[in-house]
């Protein structure tokens, strides 16, 4: 129902604005309850005394963060996936984010664990039925083999699903750390990546003893660069905590940047070697990117390195990928399934039973509390 009417304080009897008005009386609301939207003018004047005038009524607050949205789960709305997703969706900055976001909020792991769901009730359903039957014992023995076979496969599909990328360098960008030996150029490199001098360089060794992280985007691709203090023994205690706080950003890292000896880099699945001030040295250095920081020319094999590293972490045409708490959520699911699955049909409806809860967790339909209160904090007022 909408309408145009006039707003009125109902204190003072004032009249604040003139705007439309409109009722989505429950079900059928983005909530699932009965709720009006006052559309003012929209000064910062009108917004105040609209709120005022509304907030004097007993019974009337200001929402919490989120609350919209976590009214619209606990009324079966809105599932605890798409919830993620609008919340990923309003922190979206990047087109990609933009892209995995929506996927989520449209539905697009939900109708996946929905149909995974259904799977599990049918097993559960036959494994119960298996517990209770009395029969010629090849066919109950056929009957178990079969069922322990689908299990298996369903273990199997669960198997699939964690091979799904992370959401978190789609959702904070893609981490790509600096690192090496002291003077090795990795703050004139990512000055140059970033185009303005956000770290300080100098002919100093060990100029750089904190983390610096520059949010950068890239042909659509959302990053953060770390910048790290150089790799060497040294009895300096301030230079002994940035090595620490290196070594540890190596390890965090989606993708290493190694400014040294081909040779001497760290291990990791996903490495980049680089010889830096490439216009300084006599001869290229093999195996690795030879490039200047006063040279943007020399970089453009680097983005291009990176762009295609970046395509082995982000989501594929799916838009899917889990959070870690998705993850640890399926990992529990493939442990009780069990490798081998066990040949018993009270064991086995046992462990579909706990299988299922955790499906509800991940859908949001039990258990989820603490995860809500997290979910919904990320929102600002009003959604």
């Amino acid at each position: 129902m909408a309408a145009m009417r006039t707003f009125v304080a109902a204190a003072t009897q004032e009249p604040i604005d003139e705007g439309l008005l409109l009722l989505f009386p429950a079900p059928h609301s983005v909530t699932g309850e009965n709720v009006v939207e006052f559309h003012t003018h929209g000064s910062k004047a009108v917004v105040a005394a609209m709120i005022d005038a509304m907030t004097s009524v007993s019974g009337i607050r200001q929402a919490e963060p989120g609350e919209f949205t976590r009214r619209a789960v606990a009324n079966g709305k809105m599932d605890l996936t798409s919830a993620e997703g609008l919340a990923d969706l309003l922190d979206a900055e990047s087109q990609q984010q933009r892209k995995a976001a929506f996927e989520l909020l449209r539905g697009g792991l939900k109708r996946e664990w929905e149909e995974l769901r259904e799977k599990v009730l049918d097993l559960s359903a036959r494994a119960e039925a298996a517990i209770d039957y009395v029969g010629d014992e090849d066919e109950t023995g056929g009957r178990e083999e079969a069922l322990v076979r689908d299990c298996e496969a369903l273990r199997d599909e669960i198997e699939g699903w964690l091979r799904l990328p992370d959401r978190r360098p789609i959702r904070d960008g893609i981490r790509v750390v600096l690192a090496g030996p002291v003077n090795a150029g990795k703050s004139s490199l990512l000055n140059a990546i970033a185009g303005s001098d956000r770290a300080i360089v100098s002919d100093v060794e060990g100029t750089t003893r904190d983390i610096i992280e520059v949010p950068l985007r890239i042909d659509g691709t959302a990053y953060v660069f770390v910048d790290t203090a150089g790799l060497r023994e040294s009895e300096d205690v301030i230079e002994q905590i940035g090595v620490g706080r290196t070594k540890r950003n190596i390890g965090e890292a989606d993708i290493l940047l190694w400014l040294g000896e081909p040779g001497e880099s760290p291990e990791h699945e996903r490495l980049i070697v680089i010889a830096s001030k490439a216009d300084q040295r006599s001869a290229p250095v093999k195996g690795a990117f030879n490039l200047s920081a006063h040279d943007p020319q020399s970089l453009i094999p680097l983005f291009s390195a990176l762009k295609k590293l970046s395509e082995t972490i982000l989501p594929g045409d799916n838009g899917l990928s889990l959070t870690q708490w998705q993850r640890a959520r399926m990992i529990e699911a493939r442990e009780i399934l069990g490798d081998p699955v066990p040949h018993d049909a009270l064991l086995l409806a046992e462990n579909l039973r706990s299988v299922r809860e955790l499906i509800d967790h991940l859908l949001g339909r039990s258990g989820v509390e603490d995860l809500l209160d997290r979910i919904f904090g990320r929102f600002c007022l009003g959604k």
